[in-house]
This record gives C-alpha cells, sequence and structure tokens, in this order.
C-alpha cells in the first residue's frame, strides 16, 4: 500500500480558474504520471484538463472524451525544439467492468504520458503505486447574475488534491503553502 500525503484543498471561484490551476500544475508533470479526477457531472473534470492540456503544450482541443473513451494529445516542439509528455485523456464514466479497462490497454502509454482519468476512482488505481487523485466540486450549475440561467463556467469549484506514492512526497502543488525553513519559524 502506497502512503498518501497530506490532501491539499484549493478553492477555484470559476471555470477560468480552474483551467488557471491546471496550467500551473502542468510544469510539475513527467510522463509516467497518472492523475485521477473525481467529481459529479459539471464539476470541472474536463476544465481543468484543458488548463493541464495548455501547460504541457499538446496538440488538439481538450475536450471531453466521453463518447471516443480516450483521446492522445501528442506533445509540441517546444520553443527551444524539445517536447514534453503527451497528455492521454480518458472518460471512464461509460466504463461497466474492469474488462472494459484493461481494454483501453492504458499501461501501453503510461510510461511514455500524462495520462489522466476522469471518473477513473476505483478503476484505475492499479495502474501504479503513484498518483495524484483530484476530487472535484461545486455547488449544481452556477445562476447568471441577471438571469435564472445555469452559467456551466460560474460558481466556485472546490478542488482537493491528494498525492499518493513516493512520486508526490515533498512535490509543492500549486495552491500549497510554502514549506516553512528553520529562518522562518
Amino acid at each position: 500500500m502506497s502512503a498518501a500525503a497530506e490532501p491539499l484543498v484549493v478553492r477555484l471561484p470559476d471555470a477560468d480558474a480552474t483551467r488557471a490551476w491546471g496550467r500551473a500544475l502542468a510544469p510539475l508533470l513527467r510522463a509516467g504520471d497518472l492523475l485521477v479526477l473525481t467529481g459529479d457531472l459539471g464539476a470541472g473534470k474536463t476544465t481543468l484538463t484543458q488548463g493541464l492540456g495548455a501547460g504541457l503544450g499538446v496538440r488538439g482541443q481538450v475536450a471531453s472524451p466521453t463518447f471516443v473513451i480516450a483521446r492522445e494529445h501528442p506533445a509540441l516542439p517546444r520553443p527551444d525544439g524539445t517536447r514534453g509528455p503527451a497528455l492521454v485523456h480518458v472518460d471512464a464514466y461509460r466504463l461497466g467492468s474492469l474488462d472494459e479497462v484493461e481494454a483501453l490497454d492504458l499501461e501501453a502509454s503510461l510510461d511514455e504520458a500524462v495520462t489522466v482519468v476522469e471518473w477513473g476512482e476505483g478503476w484505475v488505481e492499479g495502474l501504479t503505486d503513484d498518483r495524484l487523485e483530484l476530487r472535484l466540486s461545486r455547488p449544481h450549475g452556477g445562476l447568471a447574475a441577471d438571469a435564472d440561467v445555469q452559467d456551466a463556467a460560474a460558481g466556485e469549484r472546490t478542488l482537493t488534491v491528494q498525492g499518493v506514492g513516493a512520486r508526490w512526497a515533498g512535490v509543492a502543488l500549486p495552491g500549497a503553502p510554502a514549506p516553512t525553513t528553520t529562518e522562518d519559524a
């Protein structure tokens, strides 16, 4: 059983802040990282993944892979000519068994990409001892200020992030308090 770090709770006021948090996390990620995203419909799982894709510098629009189940976004060249890891974006919402998860063959690309699995809780933890578990919650819908219409971008999200395994020990995640040093005490 892998050790888990203390969870981090971050308040994200809207969809733009959710994307920005994903962009801020991206530089900390490397090929082989598994991110398990959990949350109700409309909580912001795909929105956060869009920020990750932007921060990683991958090709293609990051959109919900609900009906295609998985999408791979190859890394684009950086200004210095190097490339970061690809992004494999999976939506396990429509999967009904571990056999269906295994048929995706996520192990084949796990070492070469950052793998994000929406609705992955209970399905993909066995892929690796190290993972980042992200749970998003938000009030159901946001109301536009002058109407009774729901605004998918409005409404604060609460993100709870839990690093599991040695990979995440000591990693300062975006929004985490700065570590104190002996000079701070």
